[in-house]
């Protein structure tokens, strides 16, 4: 099984942040995987995507926290 591993942020701050964070909050998950759970570093790949996919609206401090987060996709 290969994994994706999605980075997501809220819409605070300008497009070039967020997609570091997203990028910086992907990679992390993707080292927890490798590091404390003995993923395989072959079968997992990081991406940071910003804020271009939220889950719920950004109006509300509510549904920025839910934007802010990693998710696994299947390969």
């Amino acid at each position: 099984l290969k994994l994706l591993i999605e980075g997501h942020t809220d819409n605070v701050g300008d497009d070039a942040a967020n997609l570091a964070l997203s990028e910086k909050r992907a990679a992390a998950v993707k080292a927890v995987l490798e590091k404390e759970h003995g993923v395989a570093s072959g079968r997992l790949t990081a991406k940071g995507l910003g804020e271009s996919k939220p889950a719920t609206g950004n109006d509300t401090p509510e549904g920025r926290q839910q934007n802010r987060r990693g998710e696994l996709v299947k390969q």
